[in-house]
Order: structure tokens, then C-alpha cells, then sequence
């Protein structure tokens, strides 16, 4: 199984929770779709105006796409603004792996954090996030701020 990261155009990812929560919804299938077409390329257009020096890339295995990962490189923190794998991916290293890869060029590049969000609620990647040394900078809201390595003044600087 190879995985790599590619520039991609978006493509519509549907987060299982949104699919989940919207199966009760007396939509057709189509109307579901390109309901989900519709807000993913609002959040793509929202990513490119608040970071416009962001990449978006495409996590491949095996030539099929299985993830996305929006990702913005600073000089001294990297930013991870989106991450996401398709549910049958998880729980097998993949993750794992991606983030690791991640922590790594960040600091072969010089940077001295790499910041992300996460959903108060998703304790999952949370736990995956802690593993990898993260730590909490910022918990309020819906979403708690990490960075790795944790290092003060982190949560203000990331904006």
C-alpha cells in the first residue's frame, strides 16, 4: 500500500458526521450531493481567503484518493487548517503516518511549531494528536487549539 500527497483541484469530501446527521433529511440523493458540493466549496473558498498561501493536497494509497489536507507552511509555524481521511482509512496508521510526516518537514524546515484545531467532541483524533505531541494551547469554544512542540505564546500568534 503507497501513499503519497498531490496538488490537487478540490474535490467534494463529505464528512461522515454531515452524511450521518443529514440521513434522516427527506432529500433524493442528488439533492443531497450537490448540497454537499455546494458547502464544501464554500469552505474551499473561505480556506483560500483567509489563507491564501495555503496548499491543498490529496492524500493518494495506491492511486485512489483517500484524504485531504489543507496546509499552510510559515517560516516559523506551520499550519495544519484541514485534515481528513475516508472512515474505512482510519485506525490503520494512516494518520499516523501523515501527521508524523508533517511534524518532520516542519522541522527540517526551520519551523518551530505546527498548529491545528480540533472539534471539542472528537476525542479520537484528539487522542491521535497527544500521541504525536501535541498539546493543548488554547480550550474554549468548539474547538481547542495544539500545537507541537507546545511552546508559549503559540495560541496568540496563530491568529
Amino acid at each position: 500500500m503507497a501513499s503519497r500527497m498531490r496538488n490537487s483541484r478540490p474535490i467534494c469530501w463529505v464528512r461522515p458526521e454531515a452524511a450521518e446527521e443529514f440521513a434522516a433529511v427527506p432529500w433524493p440523493p442528488e439533492q443531497k450531493a450537490a448540497f454537499f458540493d455546494q458547502q464544501f466549496a464554500f469552505q474551499h473558498r473561505h480556506y483560500l481567503a483567509v489563507f491564501p498561501d495555503a496548499h491543498f493536497l490529496v492524500v493518494d494509497c495506491d492511486g485512489e484518493p483517500v484524504g485531504r489536507l489543507y496546509l499552510q507552511c510559515g517560516a516559523e509555524q506551520w499550519h495544519i487548517i484541514d485534515i481528513g481521511l475516508l472512515p474505512e482509512r482510519r485506525g490503520h496508521g494512516m494518520g499516523s503516518a501523515l501527521l508524523s510526516a508533517i511534524q518532520r518537514e516542519a522541522a527540517r524546515a526551520g519551523a518551530t511549531a505546527v498548529l491545528l484545531s480540533v472539534e471539542q467532541h472528537n476525542a479520537r483524533a484528539q487522542a491521535l494528536y497527544r500521541n504525536l505531541g501535541f498539546r493543548v494551547v488554547q480550550d474554549g469554544g468548539s474547538h481547542i487549539r495544539m500545537a507541537w512542540p507546545s511552546l508559549d505564546g503559540v495560541a496568540s500568534e496563530a491568529g
